[in-house]
């Protein structure tokens, strides 16, 4: 890759391409966890590097999702970053599971630590990625009219950034406020005294309904799919608890560099059937009172593959369902049917099931009084018209492919990206794609399972090595090839059934008319990922071909001038 950042020359016809345009060695979109950090390890590896943010704040998804009670269902201190043993003992978080103004403040508090804003673009949604054959280089065009070139862009946008709404007939026609929580305004929404509809109990859904019960004159929830939600278990982080974690800061770090999960959380090596009935019963309470994911990731180790213990750990969830909401019939519809514990994303909560208890909360199962239309004053379904002024969105995103199928990319011959993902993603190591070169998405589809932040940070640093080998060889064009890709891609979607989340969910894009259902996952888990980072570095990085390219240079010429990692 070269180091310079001077634009190419160009002929008469390409005179504009150039013009008034920002020109840099990196391009990064998305100021999320993912993209602060590859302008982080750009910017110190030497590159020239610019970030572009359709939003006005660092943060991505803790920046669009401020709805009441937003917060982590990761430990705080496992989300965040790892690079710096300063920034680790400087901030403090205050909870074990941080709400959203905490994180939107730590990820602000990053960026001006480490001087990282005067590379950044705010109010700057991409909405062209076109890749210039002869130069080898990207044209990136933003809402804001803004050009830039760019040698290598990198798209951190995101698994959860496009939220999805249902085509619902009437939406438009309501006259009273409505919110995605995916798109939550700045300005605190004024639920006092008013009727208010939230459709979905997702994991930002199961979050909002305690949050609000209280202000509002009448809640109704629409519920499609009953998930195993189980309690987050929030606490304070102690004085002496603070202490343990800066003193154990390398640790720490070798641990969540190096667990599967991306948690501190520890395996419990045994199956469920080596305990007596009894055993499991009290294994499970301990797992019902323990915080967040390690009702998964400390459960034991067969919980989500054996049906017995699987059946028996739900009976438990659902026994203390029916002993938390008083009627009946609405704890009956909070419960499950058709699938297990991990068959869908666990959601956690604070008070869920409780609030159901307050006589102006309604649960309404649309599978059993489906929703016809919206209309301008309320929700009519089967049963008649319910009025309302506020309807709260709690329905999702577009999973894994959504933002990198919006940002209008065009590689090689200008084959669109969401084009060749038609059928499903394909990629390698969730970082590249055949046909796109110089293109990177870590934090995208094919990554891992787990704490997002962790993967995508092995994602990253692979990312910038890669760039760095380039550099250091005098390349400028790097593109993974299509075997690569091809083999990647099979692995991921051949051991889908390493995984228990089942292709209902909106991890295999089934949650979105039209959407291929396809793995956006990688069930192969952190481990494989890494061993395959780790030969590729060790190996000269023998997925990629690489080529120099200079102005004037053919497709052909580029192709037969590319020359494998280790030349």
């Amino acid at each position: 890759m070269s180091e310079s950042t001077k634009a190419p020359e160009t002929g008469p016809a390409d005179q504009d391409r150039n013009q008034g345009q920002d020109q840099v060695d990196v391009l990064v979109v998305g100021a999320g966890v993912t993209g602060i950090y590859q302008l982080y390890r750009a910017r110190e590896a030497g590159f020239s590097a610019r970030l572009l943010e359709a939003g006005t704040g660092v943060g991505g998804t803790w920046y669009w999702n401020r709805y009441p009670e937003a917060r982590f269902d990761s430990e705080s201190y496992t989300y965040g970053y790892l690079f710096s043993k300063e920034l680790w003992e400087e901030w403090e978080w205050s909870e074990r599971f941080a709400g959203q103004p905490e994180i939107e403040r730590y990820f602000n508090y990053v960026v001006d630590r480490f001087d990282l804003r005067r590379d950044m673009r705010f109010g700057a949604k991409v909405t062209s990625v076109v890749w210039d054959e002869p130069s080898g280089m990207w044209t990136v065009r933003a809402e804001d009219g803004s050009v830039h070139r760019a040698r290598v862009v990198v798209a951190a946008t995101g698994i959860l950034s496009v939220p999805f709404i249902p085509d619902i007939p009437g939406r438009a026609d309501f006259r009273g406020e409505q919110h995605h929580t995916g798109r939550w305004p700045k300005t605190p929404v004024d639920f006092a005294g008013k009727r208010v509809a939230q459709i979905g109990t997702g994991s930002s859904g199961v979050q909002i309904v305690p949050a609000i019960a209280d202000e509002v004159a009448q809640l109704t929830v629409y519920q499609k799919v009953a998930d195993w939600l189980t309690p987050l278990n929030n606490a304070p982080i102690t004085p002496e608890e603070q202490a343990e974690l800066k003193k154990n800061f390398d640790s720490i770090r070798e641990t969540l560099h190096t667990s599967p999960s991306g948690f501190l959380h520890q395996i419990t090596m045994r199956s469920g059937l080596e305990d007596t009935p009894e055993q499991r019963q009290e294994f499970y309470e301990t797992r019902w009172n323990g915080p967040g994911f390690t009702k998964l990731s400390e459960h034991y180790y067969d919980m989500t593959t054996n049906p017995v213990v699987n059946q028996e750990w739900c009976e438990f969830i659902a026994e203390k369902i029916r002993g938390i909401v008083k009627d009946p019939a609405t704890a009956e519809k909070l419960i499950p049917k058709g699938h297990g514990y991990g068959g869908r994303r666990p959601p956690f909560g604070t008070r869920y099931y409780e609030t159901y208890n307050k006589p102006n909360v309604t649960l309404v199962d649309i599978n059993e009084t489906p929703i016809v239309r919206i209309t301008e004053t309320g929700i009519e379904t089967s049963e008649g018209v319910e009025e309302y002024d506020i309807i709260i969105w709690a329905t999702g995103y577009d999973f894994g492919t959504g933002a990198l199928n919006r940002l209008g990319v065009r590689g090689r011959q200008g084959l669109p990206l969401e084009e060749s993902w038609a059928d499903g993603p394909h990629t390698y190591l969730g970082v590249a794609a055949a046909g796109f070169p110089n293109f990177f998405f870590p934090g995208g589809p094919h990554g891992a399972t787990g704490n997002n932040p962790r993967y995508s940070g092995d994602q990253v640093d692979y990312v910038t090595d890669v760039l760095v080998h380039a550099r250091e060889h005098g390349h400028d064009v790097i593109e993974v090839t299509k075997a690569a890709d091809d083999e990647w891609t099979a692995l991921v979607n051949d051991n889908s059934g390493q995984i228990s989340f089942l292709k209902s969910s909106y991890f295999y894009g089934a949650n979105i008319p039209g959407k291929a259902v396809k793995q956006l996952l990688n069930p192969a888990g952190r481990w494989k990922l890494q061993e395959l980072i780790n030969e590729s570095v060790a190996g000269g990085f023998p997925a990629f071909s690489f080529a120099k390219t200079t102005e004037g240079t053919t497709a052909a010429e580029t192709a037969e001038a590319a020359e494998p990692a280790d030349a």
